[in-house]
């Protein structure tokens, strides 16, 4: 009978569980690994259809994952501080109005953000989606096929990182990976075409 009542128990807290709670880490993992994925991506295959060096193409993308990592953290360590300042203000603005121990209660329940664990978990997500295409491309010589793998590995990626944040997000997973994917894939080729076109204008008229 109490393992019946337990497993009611473990059931209904399931279903009761706030998964907006996730919302920050989450959030600042998942956009992270995303975002390292579609611009290293990016940079690779825009340089490298640009120019069929690979050393080139390796590079460019290792420079955008340092660059990448280092603006995710700072930029997430900024937001989230910046959340932090907005919420103790409004506790001290609460405390003027209410019982002071009431208070320290609700303040000890709240989950303040940590904006060191959001910059970290930001960047340390950016370099593992960053990763992956680069290490795809960096051991293929051949130009066409390099350019192959890149757009395949990142597609598998993004697929990936759509279905990891939907699940552990509690949210629907085929909408969550076509919305990552389509905008991955429109990301790359915007900066492939547009990489193309600024070379041949350097080119023909400056080089």
């Amino acid at each position: 009978m109490a393992d019946v009542e337990r497993q009611v128990g473990l059931e209904i807290e399931e279903r009761e569980f706030d998964y907006s709670q996730r919302s920050q880490w989450l959030r600042a993992a998942v956009l992270g690994a995303t975002d390292g994925l579609v611009s290293t991506a990016s940079l690779m295959m825009g340089v490298g259809s640009a120019k069929h060096d690979r050393t080139a193409m390796i590079v460019a993308g290792f420079a955008g994952l340092v660059a990448g990592a280092c603006s995710m953290a700072i930029g997430e360590f900024v937001s989230v501080y910046s959340q932090l300042d907005i919420e103790r203000a409004q506790m001290k603005r609460n405390a003027k109005v209410v019982n002071v121990e009431e208070t320290n209660k609700e303040t000890g329940k709240e989950r303040m953000p940590n904006p060191l664990q959001a910059a970290l978990a930001s960047a340390l997500a950016f370099c593992i989606g960053a990763m992956l295409p680069l290490l795809a491309g960096a051991f293929v010589p051949w130009y066409k096929v390099r350019l192959a793998v890149v757009a395949g590995s990142s597609t598998l990626g993004l697929l990936a990182f759509g279905a990891v944040g939907a699940v552990l997000g509690n949210a629907p997973v085929t909408s969550s990976c076509l919305r990552v994917l389509i905008g991955g894939l429109l990301a790359m080729a915007i900066t492939i075409a547009l990489t193309i076109s600024v070379d041949k204008l350097y080119s023909k008229h400056i080089g």
